[in-house]
């Protein structure tokens, strides 16, 4: 069952989402699993609503194919979108809706799609000339960050709403937008015309 929290945020990341982004059906909320802050994310998905999408991230995990085969499984019952995280055959193996990709691995965007053509293609992105190759290897949708200071890297630099709103507005491809987004900062993001929002905590922390 979803927290009033996370019904919070779900009602602002669709009042944000660009009406772009809407038509192509692209989910407004997704959860990026890290395990290190949500420790069973397969119990966050039971949480999330019907629409929204999951990234499989958690790289390093013995168990990550297994972690990706219930997570599949539970997205499919619950009508949630499911892209794992830099490995194809993982994502193919699962039936995964798609695949999302690290920054440096964007370039691979054109050879995937034409293996997987029907598959949600994203990347992760931290800057104009990263965001600028994502769109031309004919990304879907590019998640941007980070936007606010976040708890996974404490001290980093962020960009601030100003300069992600003029980054968003730079492309014609969606963006989302990612790091230390929550329900309390959300409605700072909606006249920047974003796809959507994504987070860890804000969506199954504590």
């Amino acid at each position: 069952m979803a927290s009033p929290k996370l019904d919070q945020l779900w009602r602002l990341s669709k009042a944000a989402q660009s009406r772009e982004a809407r038509a192509r059906g692209l989910p407004p909320l997704w959860f990026m699993t890290d395990r290190a802050r949500v420790a069973d994310p397969v119990a966050a998905a039971e949480t999330l609503p019907r629409g929204a999408g999951i990234i499989l991230r958690d790289y390093d995990a013995a168990d990550r194919a297994g972690l990706a085969m219930a997570l599949a499984a539970t997205c499919r019952r619950r009508g949630l979108l499911l892209l794992v995280a830099g490995d194809e055959r993982l994502a193919a193996a699962v039936g995964a809706d798609g695949l999302h990709l690290p920054e440096w691995q964007a370039t691979r965007i054109v050879v995937i799609r034409q293996r997987h053509p029907s598959w949600l293609i994203t990347a992760a992105v931290h800057g104009k000339i990263a965001l600028r190759r994502a769109a031309l290897a004919g990304a879907d949708a590019a998640f941007l960050s980070p936007v606010f200071p976040t708890r996974s890297h404490p001290g980093a630099p962020h960009l601030g709403t100003v300069r992600f709103a003029a980054l968003v507005r730079s492309t014609d491809m969606p963006v989302y937008a990612l790091g230390g987004v929550d329900g309390g900062n959300v409605s700072q993001l909606r006249s920047a015309g974003i796809a959507g929002v994504a987070a860890i905590g804000a969506v199954a922390g504590p």
